[in-house]
Order: structure tokens, then sequence, then C-alpha cells
């Protein structure tokens, strides 16, 4: 539900990006009485979905769900239950934003930047967190790293954000509803995304609008953090053995939390934060 809702709190597409998204579901032959929308896509594939409905594939190299999900969501639902070299597929979109299908007569690289958001519980029972429980094929902690040694390290190191979600008790479901809706949300996101599309037109960069799609070189100078941040920062990467890509990745989530809060500079409460969340993706 979280994730449906995801949608509701990104600004509407660009006519830049509407005529790219367009243009992708033509192709695909998905676009309903050629009707157009600035909604951005939300893509929820099943978990039998194989590697050419994700990637592309078929007669004709259609695309597949990276690239209908282009500028939008791309959802994936029990994450280990896909097949791993499904899942290992989407290694390339992620990393480059575009996706190659490969066919005997036929060879199209589409657009693929998407945001992917994924659900799993930890173990296969998913009960494996609830105090006094004990899983009966093995100690919980051995069926938690059997379920989730299904996701693979390389897939794992391009996720920037990890979080747990505790199940929804009944005194939750008749609490008072949150002060704060969607549209709120919303406002500072487009106040976000609008301090991001001037500061990669300001240094000439076509096409780059965000800073999960700005390249390595340019997020060391845009997310520069101040002397605690970069010791925080020297530090967490030895301990937690940061890749080069996980290092630029906390790099732009911490960019992105200052722009949320209006900072100009990423300090070193945002690069915390930013490890905090990537802490819980590797343990």
């Amino acid at each position: 539900m979280l994730a449906a809702r995801l949608p509701s709190i990104l600004p509407p597409l660009q006519a830049r990006e509407l005529l790219e998204v367009s243009m992708i579901h033509s192709v695909a032959g998905v676009l309903a009485d050629g009707m157009l929308t600035d909604r951005r896509p939300f893509r929820a594939p099943h978990h039998s979905a194989s590697m050419a409905a994700l990637t592309g594939g078929g007669l004709h190299a259609r695309p597949g769900e990276v690239s209908l999900a282009h500028h939008g969501v791309l959802f994936l639902d029990e994450l280990p239950e896909f097949q791993p070299n499904a899942l290992d597929s989407l290694r390339q979109p992620l990393e480059t934003g575009e996706v190659s299908v490969s066919r005997a007569n036929h060879r199209v690289t589409y657009p693929s930047r998407f945001q992917l958001v994924a659900a799993m519980n930890p173990c296969r029972c998913g009960k494996a967190m609830e105090p006094g429980f004990a899983c009966k094929r093995a100690p919980n902690e051995k069926c938690m790293a059997q379920y989730q040694g299904r996701l693979s390290g390389p897939l794992l190191d391009r996720i920037d954000l990890s979080i747990e979600v505790p199940a929804v008790t009944a005194a939750d479901l008749i609490l008072p509803a949150p002060s704060e809706g969607s549209a709120e949300v919303a406002a500072r996101v487009a106040k976000a995304r609008a301090t991001q599309m001037l500061r990669y037109a300001a240094l000439g960069l076509d096409g780059i609008s965000t800073n999960a799609a700005a390249p390595a070189s340019v997020i060391d100078e845009v997310a520069k953090p101040d002397a605690a941040g970069l010791k925080l920062i020297r530090e967490a990467a030895e301990k937690m053995q940061l890749s080069a890509r996980g290092y630029h990745r906390v790099l732009k989530v911490a960019r992105t939390l200052a722009d949320l809060d209006g900072e100009a500079n990423v300090a070193r409460i945002h690069l915390a934060e930013a490890l905090a969340y990537r802490a819980r993706a590797i343990v």
C-alpha cells in the first residue's frame, strides 16, 4: 500500500518526460486510446515474471517493465520470490538508466530510469522477527539468512534505503488520521525536485534533473560534505566496507536529504541519516 501511494507524492511528469513515457507505452501497445497523462507510471509485476518480462523481449523486442516504469515507480513485492536471473537483470538499468534488448533480428536500447521499490518478509513464513516465535525449519537467524541469501550482493548494493516496517496492529487502525497528508509531502518533494533541476541546469547537464541521475564526478562536487561529515563518511566507508558505488549513493541520498531540508550544504546529520538507511540494507 505504501508503494502504491508513492506516485501521489511525486511531481507530475514534465513535457519532455511525458513524451518519453508516451513513446515507450505506444511501442509496447499499452497506450490506451492514445491518451496521455502526466501521472508517473507505477508498475507492479508478479514475482513469477520472467527476465524478458522485466527487461523486454519477445518477437519484436518490445519494452519490459523496467522501461514501462521509466520516470515512475517499479514495485517488486515478495522480492526473494523472483527468479535470481530476473532480479540480476535489473542491475544494468539501475546503474545506467537504460536497458538493451537483443533478439535475432532486433537490438533496441530503451530508457529505464525508474525508482525501484521492493518489499519482502524477513523469512519464508514471515514470523522470524516476532517475539517468542521459533522456526520449525531452523533457528530463526539461519532461516532468515537462507531466505535473504536469494538476493545477490550487487543488487543489494544498488538499493539506497532500507527500512523495517512492523505489522499494523488493531490499535493502530483506530488512531486518528495523520495531520500531514500526501498533498503536504508532495509540496516538499516538488520544492526539492525544483532545487535539483536548477542545480544541474546551471551546470549545463542536459537531461539530468535529479541527484540520482547525476554522475559520480558531479556528485563529488555538489554533495561535498563539511569537515565533520567528511570524517564520518570516511570512518563509515571503512567500517561498513562501502564499495565505490555505495559511497557515491550515500552522497546522493545525503544531498537529497539536504535538499528536502532546504540546506545548501551537506552536513554531518544528512550523511548520518543516509548511512543509517544503508546500514540496514547490508546487515
